[in-house]
């Protein structure tokens, strides 16, 4: 009875050790709301003032407070950490707000987010800048990036939708409204098809014109032509889709012109410069264009070839220069994107604001991406590892540049959106001479295999 006894004793805490550790490799966002939250908590609460004093964010007192301190009790006057506010869980960390001390800056609390994250034993400490004097300290429990899962609250509207998740686990939003056209680079196996995948489902369920270029017998975009307005699969289909493409931008323009030439007299809200400020029953439907695999449209054997490639990359240059305030937007992917392809290649990436990099094969594909905009990001994507597709570091024009990684979406599931959301499609005369074929989908009979005979004696 005694050796029961003790093996439930020990059994028990070993038991638990075993279920936590398991728990924490399998189900990082359980562990983190039963075990490790309540753990970091206390460690923020117990060790805030002398953290904040080793890491050099505290400041002398002010005088009146160290002369009451000193004639009030005679101790030693002790710099003052900044003003912590309510530490806020969430399912993947904590959220607390500092109130910075006066000659503080929001960069020396981010210069010390290393040693904070060691301190309390976290994944990783973001640092936000929230107001003037005011700083959000995003703790991240655990990393969300090797079992990625979206956010479950994450407002979406027209063009503006989420695609995958930041390292600080908030999610990240492809907005066409703010970034028009986007560069999305990597190699194969890197998910840069999932990206695209996930992209292309988001928008199927939006009023969005949808028009695909895969020179690639449209391997990649042809499962999603229920929800196609337009699908060029080589580039002579491309070089027929483009020419169209132009001429509805310029039929746009011609209304926006329109509507400009008013009578005077009229209210400045309806002089407008774009489709947006057109009237909602006048405003053509958005239009996103995918290009897939995007060297094939420059790759040449012949002269007679060259001279196609020339006048489709210039009408892809006259789409990305124009195209915004006509409601045309761009998302061109590939594996590399570099002034060796040709002519005007240089001119058209300078066009793409937003970049996104996944895994590629050398570090000069990488400057390609990310060189011109961010060029501390490119040893990010250089550091992609082979067993993390999905994985890519993203950039803007400011400079700044995270990681993110796209939740996995099946082939099947996708295509299958895109016939439930098929109706959805905007009426496009223009584009009609385009649209791909969409084979019927099989119906079962329900009637059975064998016909039933009567029963004789």
């Amino acid at each position: 009875m005694t050796d029961l006894v003790t093996l439930a004793e020990l059994g028990g805490p070993l038991a638990a050790i075993g279920g936590a550790a398991y728990a924490r490799h399998a189900y990082p966002s359980a562990y983190w709301s039963t075990v490790g939250m309540p753990v970091s908590v206390a460690r923020l609460l117990a060790s805030y003032t002398s953290t904040m004093d080793a890491c050099g964010l505290t400041v002398p007192p002010p005088r009146w407070r160290a002369l009451a301190v000193k004639a009030a009790t005679r101790r030693e006057v002790r710099p003052v950490p900044p003003r912590r506010g309510l530490i806020r869980p969430t399912s993947t960390g904590l959220r607390v707000r500092l109130r910075l001390a006066p000659g503080q800056e929001p960069a020396d609390v981010a210069a010390s987010a290393e040693r904070l994250r060691h301190a309390w034993g976290v994944h990783a400490v973001y640092v936000r800048d929230v107001k003037p004097g005011v700083v959000e300290l995003r703790l991240v429990g655990f990393d969300v990036l090797r079992k990625v899962r979206m956010p479950r609250r994450v407002a979406d509207d027209l063009l503006r939708v989420p695609v995958a998740v930041r390292e600080d686990a908030t999610a990240f939003v492809r907005d066409y409204r703010t970034v028009p056209h986007e560069l999305v680079l990597g190699a194969t196996l890197s998910g840069k098809s999932m990206f695209l995948r996930n992209l292309l489902t988001r928008l199927a369920t939006q009023p969005v014109v949808l028009v695909g270029i895969d020179c690639k017998r449209g391997v990649e975009l042809a499962p999603f032509a229920a929800r196609l307005s337009a699908l060029a699969t080589d580039p002579n289909q491309a070089a027929e889709l483009l020419p169209a493409l132009v001429k509805e931008m310029e039929d746009r323009y011609d209304l926006i012109k329109a509507r400009q030439g008013i009578a005077p007299g009229t209210p400045e809200e309806l002089i407008t410069s774009d489709i947006w400020g057109l009237p909602e029953d006048e405003r053509p439907a958005p239009i996103v264009l995918f290009i897939d695999e995007v060297a094939e449209l420059f790759l040449v054997a012949t002269r007679k070839e060259e001279e196609r490639r020339d006048e489709m990359v210039t009408q892809l240059i006259r789409l990305a220069q124009l195209g915004r305030a006509a409601g045309i937007y761009l998302e061109v992917c590939g594996q590399r994107f570099g002034a060796e392809l040709g002519k005007g290649a240089t001119m058209l990436r300078a066009q793409l604001t937003g970049r996104v990099c996944h895994r590629v094969n050398d570090e000069a594909s990488a400057k390609m991406a990310l060189g011109d905009i961010a060029p501390e990001a490119v040893y990010g994507a250089c550091a992609i590892p082979a067993e993390l597709p999905g994985l890519a570091v993203v950039g803007d024009t400011s400079g700044g540049w995270s990681r993110i990684r796209t939740p996995y979406l099946s082939l099947a599931d996708a295509a299958a959106t895109c016939r439930a959301t098929a109706h959805l499609a905007p009426d496009l005369p223009a584009l009609a001479p385009f649209r791909p074929y969409v084979p019927p989908v099989p119906v079962e009979d329900s009637r059975p295999v064998a016909t039933p005979q009567p029963v004789t004696e």
